[in-house]
């Protein structure tokens, strides 16, 4: 006999707290502790943020790393260490968290929008393909939920056209392409440690490469436009104070010593639930090909169709929440349909530049993919519950399986 549906009054699948975020104990306090006591609180005297760049840049398999302030700081610095100015066009996909294609336009260049493949969530790269012009100069991939891009597919492509590719891999800690580390693929990389990162100091980013030259410009960019071995005062660019705290710098050590027992456990956890939630009519989990050796799931992702399951995405999340299981609508506004894009509102206080362009640019954008996803099919879980044991990941395909079953009583 089919259960009723928790929304209906009807005995929940699931009651008890998944795992939080973020995960801590006495070592976070102690790290913190001992840098309050040293007095060395900031970057330039202390050793902990120096320690964890290096360390974080081994582990991804690239030479050199900087630390900075925020994410959204990170891929700033990045487009301008490249010399990216105004005039000049920035690839990036439409569904993101807005600092992908804020970033292009804070360095006065114009973010261009291409589409997704709707099965991977990540930008296709035929789209990028389309979308390149003569004043195209660099490409940003986001390696949405953790999921590695076709990045053979985007280096080609900017190979032939001469672009530089800054990876964000915000979602992406420890992810895997072919058995490489995302972040030392393209020519440029950006992490996020914001506080709902899997790796997390409350705010801050990092910026990896293998160029020795982009290395030196970041590191000038990200301390006050100074140079190695040179005096305190003298400042040969325009940069700024982007520097990390020792804090931060101290609770990224820790963090960052139970990093990899979580990842393995979000790897196990997710592939695990999209092999049991996939079989269940209009479920369709973020598709993941042979390319992807390792999934970082900073979230787990997965379209709804609502034909093929039988309600809509609105009524299926009430339901999912009401059997325990929190979930959410993906990236729910497509970044160009956000005011800021449509408007052109990139100049200070808001004003639009006096550039010639109209504001009806933007509203002519289209990615159908992408508004497919963020309009009606697309939901995400946070990767906190992959934290959690085998249990866990029953009691979400349960949940699931039992709102499908009872789908007809959700059909308003």
């Amino acid at each position: 006999m089919t259960q009723s549906l928790a929304i209906h009054g009807g005995t929940p699948v699931r009651t008890e707290p998944f795992s939080t975020w973020p995960v801590f104990g006495e070592e976070e306090e102690h790290c913190l502790i001992k840098v309050l006591r040293s007095g060395k609180w900031g970057k330039t005297t202390g050793e902990e943020v120096v320690r964890f760049e290096r360390r974080f840049a081994e582990y991804h398999q690239a030479k050199h790393a900087v630390a900075v302030v925020t994410g959204t700081t990170g891929l700033r610095l990045a487009l301008m260490a490249m010399e990216i100015e105004a005039g000049d066009e920035v690839i990036v996909p439409p569904f993101t968290f807005i600092a992908t294609a804020s970033a292009v336009a804070e360095v006065n260049a114009t973010p261009v929008f291409a589409d997704l493949d709707l099965d991977t969530f990540n930008i296709d790269p035929a789209a990028i393909e389309e979308a390149i012009t003569p004043r195209t100069r660099a490409i940003i991939p986001v390696h949405l939920g953790g999921l590695p891009c076709d990045m053979d597919a985007i280096m080609e492509i900017a190979r032939r056209h001469d672009l530089t590719v800054i990876e964000d891999a915000a979602h992406a800690h420890g992810a895997e392409y072919k058995g490489r580390r995302v972040g030392s693929i393209g020519h440029m990389s950006m992490f996020s440690f914001q506080a709902s990162k899997n790796v997390n100091s409350g705010e801050g980013g990092i910026v990896l490469t293998n160029d020795d030259e982009l290395a030196e410009r970041l590191w000038s960019l990200h301390n006050c436009g100074r140079q190695p071995d040179r005096a305190w005062y003298e400042h040969f660019i325009l940069g700024g104070n982007h520097r990390l705290s020792e804090f931060q710098g101290a609770l990224l050590n820790v963090q960052w010593d139970r990093f990899e027992r979580q990842a393995e456990r979000r790897e196990e956890n997710g592939q695990y639930l999209a092999q049991r939630i996939k079989s269940v009519p209009g479920i369709h989990p973020q598709a993941r090909s042979v390319d992807c050796t390792r999934h970082a799931y900073h979230v787990f992702p997965f379209r709804l169709d609502s034909a093929e399951f039988g309600a809509g995405r609105e009524q299926f999340l009430k339901a999912l929440s009401a059997e325990g299981i929190p979930a959410a609508a993906t990236y729910p506004v497509p970044l160009y349909c956000q005011p800021v894009f449509q408007q052109r509102a990139f100049g200070p206080y808001g004003s639009r530049p006096d550039d010639g362009s109209e504001p009806d640019e933007a509203a002519a954008v289209r990615c159908p993919n992408c508004e497919t996803i963020s309009y009606h099919q697309g939901v995400w879980i946070e990767h906190r519950l992959l934290l959690g044991d085998r249990k866990d990941m029953d009691d979400i395909a349960a949940a699931i399986e039992k709102i499908h079953e009872n789908r007809a009583h959700l059909v308003a």
